[in-house]
């Protein structure tokens, strides 16, 4: 059974950014899906791994990390979808905000993101390694992150499409840097655009596996 998703806006940075909610009862672990500007595409895409997750007993939070004017200023100019440090910023204030509120503050985290997001997700694993346990990036530009790979030891899935060459060889090169355990999950017969029903559900299986794998709390330290 799945959690219904219920709109909220969170106030961060001084701004407020829309976005969704949705808590399983008993949750064993919660995904923050950090957005950039995208299509119809991405929203079909994570509504379906949020789905998934909550079937699994996982909360999710889907977040627009840029405001309902940045995103009409973006959709004329393109000048804030590439601008991987400032949603960072963004992904690691949310961050701080899941890790402060009663009802999310005890459940180990993960962080999901396309696009530049995926930039902005590993910058936040490597911020907040004691919160972000696992990195999903479908289809994203992981080596945006650039230095921040680095030091991002969260374990990480980069997933990308069986014809997307380009994209392929950026997130291969990305895969070489990131400090962490890192694998890399082809689909087959998918482009950049993860747009076909068969393939979201592939992705959002691969999504719930890696994120149940790894979204588990940490052994508490033994007293002396």
């Amino acid at each position: 059974m799945t959690a219904v998703p219920q709109s909220r806006t969170f106030e961060i940075l001084g701004l407020d950014l829309n976005g969704y909610v949705a808590m399983p009862p008993n949750p064993t672990g919660l995904v923050l899906f950090a957005r950039g500007p995208g299509g119809s595409h991405d929203d079909e895409r994570d509504v379906r791994v949020a789905n998934e997750l909550s079937t699994a007993q996982i909360a999710t939070v889907r977040v627009n990390l840029l405001t309902e004017a940045e995103q009409r200023i973006d959709a004329a100019t393109a000048e804030l979808r590439f601008d991987a440090n400032l949603l960072g910023v963004r992904t690691i204030a949310m961050i701080d905000r899941l890790a402060s509120d009663h009802a999310t503050a005890s459940l180990p985290g993960g962080v999901l993101g396309a696009h530049a997001a995926a930039a902005a997700c590993l910058i936040a694993a490597a911020a907040r390694p004691d919160w972000v346990r696992a990195v999903v990036s479908p289809t994203g530009r992981p080596d945006l992150a650039g230095e921040f790979l680095l030091i991002a030891r969260a374990p990480t899935l980069l997933v990308v499409g069986e014809y997307d060459a380009q994209l392929r060889a950026r997130n291969e090169d990305a895969a070489d840097r990131i400090a962490g355990p890192t694998r890399i999950a082809v689909l087959d017969d998918v482009g950049h655009v993860i747009d076909e029903p068969r393939a979201q559900v592939v992705l959002a299986e691969m999504c719930r596996d890696w994120f149940r794998a790894h979204l588990r709390p940490r052994a508490k330290a033994r007293a002396r």
